[in-house]
């Protein structure tokens, strides 16, 4: 063998060692699961022994924010900005595939349509954008999607393939993943059809939750995305991969196939809370079942894994009828005590004691779980009240993968903290806006735990709390702290709408 030859064989094992050794990237994206349903964040009733084992294994965040909706607080993942910058809410109408389906287009009418639609009603997206998904392939990472697709609510295969996935299999509409059984899915643009699943709004269930257990179609998509997932780890194991499960469990209406054991004879429980509570299972069986691959495939001590949820807990088994009705809609004095499921007949108490559910500014609506395991690299069974959001998770990534995080991004990476290692970077303050709601629009909240509400900008109606004294927010303080309040609401309307300086 010459010396060429020889050099040539060395390089190459080099790049191989460095491949194996970079660490697989495992983020586990809940859909509306309220921190509180977890039994390592206090819940009772539900057992989620798997993900309790993560937290056993790992660390918990105990001051982690998502979104207050589903299609910003994914906008805000994938971008690594935050909440409040122009663009978060740019999201086109979900509903055209469902037009399409009753329009009974052919397959080739119905995907130039979408192209179409897609196109002339999406933000444009501008040539030097960088999302998540692009980080971990410029690292050499395989990466892939499964469940709701894209930041907003409608998409197509461009659009997901210029996100950064090799690979994707779901909901190009988030409207079609308000029902479990759809007719069809796409595959890295292939239309893939379910034989049993005849519902063109996918077997979506009455929002009460009372209908039969089983209804809607054959095949669960949930059952799909599992298994694609596990495939996609098992087609991955020689190289290193970032995997992105974005689950719709447990976003209602509530559908399940079949009630879960431990819940089906459950008297205390209604059916909609059997069946809720079998969603939520199920979802902690699939976090088992990842677990378990990974292990015999020999991959667990080389992957991280991320789980969380996109914002915080919804109501979709009953109790929302039991709520104080001055919240119903426009309250009629904004520092009345606000609603808590716990004190509005949620017997699993979903957002933990907290205030508001999703949509809400506040903590009900907003606090996320947060638990990353990586062996031998975080202190099993640890805890941080690092303040922390879902932007800061492209950050993260790009720390995990050795690149840079591109300029401009408001996300800073909290790898530090997660190697037990002093986290000298930190926000300042983390912002929220919202636009469908009347239960706190926007928010601000402090690294010391202040936090400003809006509740009437016009008006000049806003509310102060301080959260590390009182995260349950019983106690309103704007009166004691009129110059605190002015202070961070002057930097709350500052940032809200503000240019993004990524895209500069």
């Amino acid at each position: 063998m010459t010396i060429q030859k020889i050099l040539i064989v060395w390089f190459c094992s080099l790049v191989l060692v460095d491949a194996k050794t970079k660490p697989n990237i495992v983020l586990i994206y809940a859909d509306d699961l309220g921190i509180g349903l977890l039994g390592s964040y206090g819940q009772k009733v539900i057992k989620t022994p798997n993900i309790d084992k993560l937290a056993a294994e790992g660390m918990s965040f105990t001051n982690y924010y998502g979104g207050t909706l589903c299609a910003p607080a994914r906008w805000s993942l994938l971008t690594g900005m935050h909440f409040g910058r122009k663009g978060a809410w740019k999201q086109n109408a979900p509903g055209w595939l469902i037009k399409s389906d009753k329009r009974k287009m052919s397959d080739e009418e119905q995907l130039k349509g979408l192209n179409e639609y897609v196109q002339e009603t999406s933000e444009p997206i501008p040539d030097n954008e960088v999302f998540l998904a692009q980080i971990a392939q410029k690292a050499g990472y395989k990466t892939a999607q499964f469940g709701k697709l894209d930041v907003g609510f409608l998409t197509n295969h461009e659009r997901v393939k210029r996100f950064g996935w090799d690979h994707y299999h779901g909901y190009y509409s988030h409207s079609r993943a308000h029902g479990f059984y759809p007719p069809y899915l796409w595959r890295d643009g292939e239309k893939v059809r379910y034989e049993g699943n005849d519902n063109i709004y996918c077997g979506k269930a009455s929002e009460k939750g009372n209908g039969p257990v089983g209804a809607g179609g054959k095949v669960y998509s949930e059952h799909v995305f599992i298994k694609g997932a596990l495939d996609f780890i098992t087609a991955s194991k020689d190289k290193p991969f970032f995997l992105y499960y974005a689950t719709q469990l447990p976003h209602g209406p509530v559908a399940i196939p079949e009630l879960h054991p431990s819940v089906k004879d459950n008297e205390k429980l209604s059916l909609a809370e059997k069946k809720y509570a079998s969603m939520v299972i199920m979802l902690d069986d699939h976090v088992g079942l990842i677990m378990k691959k990974l292990k015999d495939l020999g991959l667990d001590e080389n992957t991280i894994v991320f789980f969380t949820s996109d914002n915080g807990h919804e109501l979709y088994y009953g109790p929302k009828a039991s709520f104080p009705r001055s919240m119903q809609g426009k309250p009629a004095n904004f520092t009345d005590k606000k609603w808590r499921t716990s004190e509005a007949g949620d017997v699993f108490d979903g957002a933990g004691g907290r205030a508001g559910i999703k949509r809400a500014a506040y903590q009900g609506g907003k606090q996320c779980p947060m638990i990353v395991r990586w062996p031998r690299k975080v202190q099993a069974g640890s805890k941080t009240d690092l303040m922390s959001s879902h932007y800061d998770f492209m950050a993260t990534l790009a720390s995990i993968a050795d690149q840079q995080q591109p300029k401009g991004k408001d996300g800073i990476s909290y790898l530090p903290v997660l190697l037990g290692e002093e986290q000298s970077q930190v926000h300042d303050y983390i912002i929220f806006d919202n636009k469908f709601t009347r239960m706190g629009k926007t928010a601000l909240i402090t690294q010391d735990g202040w936090k400003v509400v809006e509740l009437n900008r016009g008006r000049n109606k806003f509310q102060l709390y301080n959260i590390k004294e009182d995260n349950e927010e019983r106690n309103e303080l704007s009166a004691k702290h009129p110059e605190k309040l002015a202070e961070l609401v002057e930097i709350l309307l500052k940032e809200l709408q503000s240019p993004r300086p990524d895209l500069q």
